[in-house]
């Protein structure tokens, strides 16, 4: 990579898996000698490696959780059937499968976001309609989308928040991956078929939470093997992967102190207690996720080091928290205010008494 090619890649804010990791991708493509499935770039050992780390290769962690998931995710995509990743909001689903498509294509990028008003355009393709106008159905005219594109170059294609999509637009995925072909039915010959080349397959994402909204049909969950992601069970491990996260967002938003340890101990902490079932404060309907804990501590770095020149501390944890616990019940900011007044000043710790001194900063 040159240096000009570095130099834009760190203005962006978040560049794509295949670009922050470009030298490990390359490193393990170097390496390489096991077998590879069909239109892979990477076998599954390499592949498992760049996701899970590798300590004597220099190899980053990048996804804290079961490597039997990661296992079972790369053994599904080298087959015909779709992979479907579910949890709760915030437990690195999306990560995984950025990880993944880059690992296994060489890009991250062909991506659907579903929503209520995804379209099939968005999924298959669409038309650019001035040419479409002057010459009619062509080649040319057609504007790929994620979906053709990745069948007609053999890559991985993820799918955020399937789900969220409506039904009818769920199911223009069955011949997709069942028949691996699709049909433009505007062109003639052998241009109106699309026929998948070796190495496409499909990740999806969805939350738990979004059960009932757009429930797949039985007909399209066969199409899929699914997978839950779990939120980090360990203390430690959490408070580790929040540590490395915040501070890379930190770096990147001009703060020029490292997050505080002992603050991002109560912050995590504070977070565990509140998506529990145990504790007086009772548990918040929010997505007390570890990527919440990511954000809260990122704005909590930028509060103390924008506005006081000085890392964060348990005042801006508590200014911050509002935001991320208030955002689906009333109920939530009150649990908050219990567990700041009822159990935060039991907690050994001078930022345990911090975060308990600075409860009246709680937004009402």
């Amino acid at each position: 990579m040159t240096a000009r090619k570095k130099t834009e890649d760190s203005a962006l804010q978040r560049p794509p898996a295949e670009v922050r990791y470009a030298e490990e991708l390359a490193a393990l493509r170097a390496a390489d000698d096991a077998p590879r499935p069909p239109g892979w770039q990477l076998s599954l050992r390499a592949a498992r490696r760049f996701v899970v780390g590798d300590d004597e290769a220099g190899i980053s962690r990048k996804f804290v959780g079961n490597a039997s998931l990661v296992e079972r995710a790369l053994v599904t995509l080298a087959t015909n059937r779709g992979l479907l990743l579910v949890g709760e909001p915030g437990t690195a689903k999306s990560l995984l499968s950025e990880l993944i498509a880059a690992a296994v294509s060489g890009t991250s990028t062909l991506t659907v976001q579903g929503g209520a008003a995804t379209t099939e355009d968005q999924i298959k393709y669409s038309w650019n309609y001035a040419l479409l106008v002057s010459e009619g159905p062509s080649t040319r005219s057609l504007v790929p989308a994620p979906m053709l594109r990745g069948m007609a170059e053999g890559r991985i294609v993820r799918f955020e928040e399937i789900t969220r999509c409506p039904l009818e637009v769920q199911d223009g995925l069955l011949s997709l991956l069942s028949e691996r072909v699709l049909a433009v039915p505007e062109l003639e010959g052998p241009d109106g078929m699309v026929f998948a080349r070796a190495g496409f397959n499909v990740i999806a994402t969805a939350n738990t939470r979004d059960r009932g909204v757009n429930e797949m049909s039985a007909a399209l969950k066969r199409r899929f093997n699914f997978e839950t992601v779990f939120p980090i069970p360990d203390f430690d491990t959490e408070l580790a992967l929040v540590e490395a996260e915040a501070g890379a967002l930190l770096r990147r938003s001009g703060v020029g102190a490292a997050p505080d340890r002992d603050v991002l101990e109560v912050l995590v902490g504070t977070f565990r207690e509140l998506r529990g079932e145990q504790g007086s404060a009772g548990r918040i309907s929010a997505a007390m996720s570890t990527a919440e804990a990511v954000s809260v501590a990122h704005a909590v770095g930028v509060r103390g080091w924008f506005l006081r020149g000085e890392p964060g501390d348990a005042a801006d944890v508590v200014t911050c928290l509002a935001g991320t616990a208030a955002k689906d019940s009333p109920e939530d900011l009150a649990r908050l205010r219990r567990f700041l007044e009822q159990q935060a000043s039991g907690r050994r710790g001078a930022q345990w008494q911090a975060l308990y001194e600075a409860r009246h900063l709680l937004a009402d």
